[in-house]
């Protein structure tokens, strides 16, 4: 049964557009300058989901010319990478905007974070944000990282760009890393899953979104192309998968549609699908009980395969 607290923090959220005296939710403003504000709500945003730790050390660099950052802990295992995959439509997002929460995962898994800035849609079409992935793979071989000691993590369009990123180093026959963590992947962005219907109402999601983001991402390639969506790809032969989504997402179908297809490929897949859950609930950490036992759960499954 899902837990009061969690209703109550959902429900404000799903209905946040009531305390602004909108009757309804404010839909997806494609404009420029709508892509401009929303980016600027998304770096102020991150800031909400709690203070970082004191003894929380941030280092930045480069890759090549595209900006990332280390996020480490004391007591880490140094010979272990967590390579994170930041979400935000492939419109908006970055290192700095999910800082609150990588590190719950950090500190969870006792694994340090390298989080990467890849280049945005519209501005950056596909394959920009891939080729970016895959430079951001490559520093971490190339820098003394074993693939056996790299786990992926992500959440939303990152998630769905970690799935793609699987896919596309499996092709150039790059060693893969040990598994990967996905919150709530968008693997699907011709959208042809039921959840994009029976739960727009429900769904943190502007309206509108999901489709204005796919075009701008996909430009003028084939939404289907296993690299844009990774749910129409060859599954066979990826690492551990541990898959989490709400049933009240419009993402959701994107989640059990490509766990039961990677299963069925012969992956190893962890699914859990969070009952009146939002998109990406793991990342709300101790906010409430669902969200604090799948936060547990993906920290654990990261742990497991790192150390195998």
């Amino acid at each position: 049964m899902q837990s009061l607290k969690s209703k109550i923090i959902l429900g404000l959220m799903v209905n946040r557009h009531l305390f602004r005296g909108k009757l309804r939710k404010q839909p997806f403003d494609p404009s420029p300058e709508g892509v401009r504000k929303l980016r600027e709500l998304t770096e102020k945003g991150g800031k909400m989901f709690g203070k970082l730790p004191p003894e929380l050390e941030i280092v930045p660099l480069t890759i090549g010319e595209m900006v990332a950052e280390w996020m480490k802990l004391p007591g880490n295992n140094v010979q272990k990478a967590m390579l994170y995959f930041h979400g935000g439509m492939y419109v908006t997002g970055s290192a700095e905007s999910h800082r609150q929460h990588v590190v719950k995962f950090v500190k969870g898994s006792g694994i340090n974070a390298l989080v990467f800035n890849y280049r945005l849609a519209p501005e950056n079409p596909f394959p920009a944000a891939l080729n970016d992935a895959l430079a951001a793979y490559r520093y971490l071989l190339e820098n003394g990282f074993e693939a056996r000691n790299i786990v992926f993590a992500g959440d939303s369009a990152g998630a769905g760009l970690c799935l793609a990123t699987l896919l596309a180093i499996k092709d150039e026959g790059i060693a893969l890393p040990a598994a990967a963590a996905v919150l709530s992947p968008w693997t699907d962005l011709a959208r042809t899953g039921e959840s994009y219907i029976s739960n727009a109402e429900k769904c943190l999601s502007p309206k509108g979104s999901s489709e204005n983001a796919s075009a701008f991402y996909a430009g003028g390639n084939d939404k289907r192309n296993p690299h844009i969506s990774p749910l129409y790809g060859d599954l066979k032969g990826l690492p551990p998968l541990h898959i989490s989504a709400g049933s009240n997402e419009i993402l959701r179908d994107d989640s059990i549609r490509f766990a039961d297809k990677a299963q069925k490929a012969g992956v190893e897949v962890t699914l859990l699908v969070g009952e009146g859950m939002c998109h990406c609930y793991p990342a709300f950490g101790n906010f409430f009980r669902e969200s604090k036992l799948a936060h547990a759960e993906i920290c654990d499954f990261l742990k497991f395969h790192a150390n195998r």
